[in-house]
């Protein structure tokens, strides 16, 4: 009894313990988060706001208004901020200013976006993690790094995982460079929308739904074009697609390379792209998607590709798999059971307006070079009559000038 009597005794004194531990844990992250957000609405122009390794749970979404600031932590796996607990939202980190670095730290499980800049100039995100630690699920938050509607911006050296639409999206705005990045079991890996002038390049896009898109949505601030995806690795992109009901990328088949759709003057080239099952690049038009039909389009919408150049990639695999009932009846079709598409895939749109002879003109062409093979999925009739002829893409496109950040970034 008395053995007895310790042990019990003992097993209390640890609860109470560990009750002690886990209720001064709770008030230093609640210390933290105060000592935070005070930091960044007493912040000025030339703030620097150090956050040390650590790993900080955060109940509350945070926001910075105050141009010139850098957020800077420790490293991408030494200061953790994680919003698993969180209860006020949505986003991790919003952020309405100019002039904004943020590196070196990570932000995890956010209800909403994680990080979203809006309408901010000369943005520096270097050395982020965003991830989602559940993996791939419809109820992570949308976007990783999100930003949008902003001028001269610069993504580099950061990973983002599980983002349920885009884990690396720049939308509606100008000037961008997307470089040396990571992006994992998102349903998009890294996404331009109705953006002008990206830059894209030494990226690795695995394990997404589809690894690298250009898009150009109706019924936004500003169409897209001018884009270059170049010397990114984007492999196995095969996961299911996850992404909630209703979002543009909802559509987006698993099993997607390299995905233009809607968007103007795209250069696709020296990537290595490999292993989509659906195909490895898709050149799609807005009528392909499911949210045609489902709201009015401005009269001034472009809603075909134009001007889309793919030459010097290195391809892999891939077509051996498609998603969905349509295109795999499609392949079968053409190539057999056990056949493959070839690397490109286009769904067949084109502008009757401005076709001739057969062909668009010169600058609005689809080009492909140094590809085995493209299909022309005939998706104005139900891929009734698909063609495999690759004449009408035996053509180039004047290569796209550079990307110059100005200024140059911070970091």
């Amino acid at each position: 009894m008395r053995k007895t009597g310790c042990l019990i005794a003992l097993s209390l004194l640890l609860t109470a313990c560990g009750h002690q531990e886990n209720a001064a844990q709770s008030q230093g992250d609640a210390s933290f988060q105060s000592k935070l957000e005070q930091q960044l609405l007493d912040a000025k122009p030339g703030s620097v706001i150090d956050i040390p390794a650590g790993h900080y749970a955060l109940k509350r979404g945070l926001s910075l208004r105050t141009n010139g600031v850098t957020i800077r932590g420790a490293g991408m796996d030494k200061t953790v901020l994680s919003f698993k607990g969180q209860i006020v939202g949505p986003e991790g980190l919003l952020v309405n200013a100019d002039d904004f670095t943020i590196e070196n730290l990570a932000i995890e499980d956010t209800m909403g976006d994680a990080l979203k800049i809006n309408q901010g100039k000369n943005i520096t995100i270097h050395a982020v993690r965003i991830e989602w630690t559940g993996g791939p699920k419809s109820t992570n938050g949308a976007y990783g790094l999100y930003p949008v509607k902003t001028q001269n911006v610069l993504v580099e050296d950061s990973v983002v995982i599980g983002a349920s639409d885009a884990g690396i999206y720049v939308g509606q705005s100008n000037n961008i460079v997307v470089r040396r990045n990571r992006a994992e079991q998102n349903v998009a890996g890294i996404e331009i929308e109705n953006s002008v002038n990206a830059d894209v390049y030494d990226n690795t896009a695995t394990r997404n739904t589809g690894g690298i898109l250009v898009f150009n949505m109706p019924n936004l601030s500003q169409a897209g074009h001018a884009t270059r995806v170049f010397h990114n690795k984007v492999f196995a992109n095969n996961t299911g697609n996850f992404a909630r009901k209703g979002a543009a990328v909802a559509s987006v088949p698993a099993g997607s390379g390299v995905v233009v759709n809607s968007n103007d003057k795209v250069e696709i080239f020296d990537n290595d792209i490999a292993d989509s099952q659906t195909a490895n690049v898709i050149i799609s038009s807005y009528f392909s998607t499911n949210y045609y039909n489902t709201r009015g389009v401005a009269a001034d919408y472009n809603p075909y590709p134009k001007g889309i150049y793919v030459h010097g990639n290195r391809f892999k695999g891939g077509g051996d798999s498609p998603d969905g009932l349509k295109l795999k009846t499609l392949k079968a079709a053409v190539y057999g059971l056990t056949g493959n598409f070839p690397d490109v895939l286009w769904d067949g749109y084109a502008d009757p307006k401005t076709a001739a002879d057969g062909l668009p003109p010169a600058d609005d062409r689809i080009c492909i070079q140094d590809a085995n093979g493209v299909l022309n999925a005939d998706g104005p009739h139900g891929y009734k009559n698909p063609n495999t002829d690759a004449k009408p893409f035996q053509c180039s496109l004047p290569s796209l000038p550079p990307v110059a950040l100005n200024p140059a970034p911070k970091v």
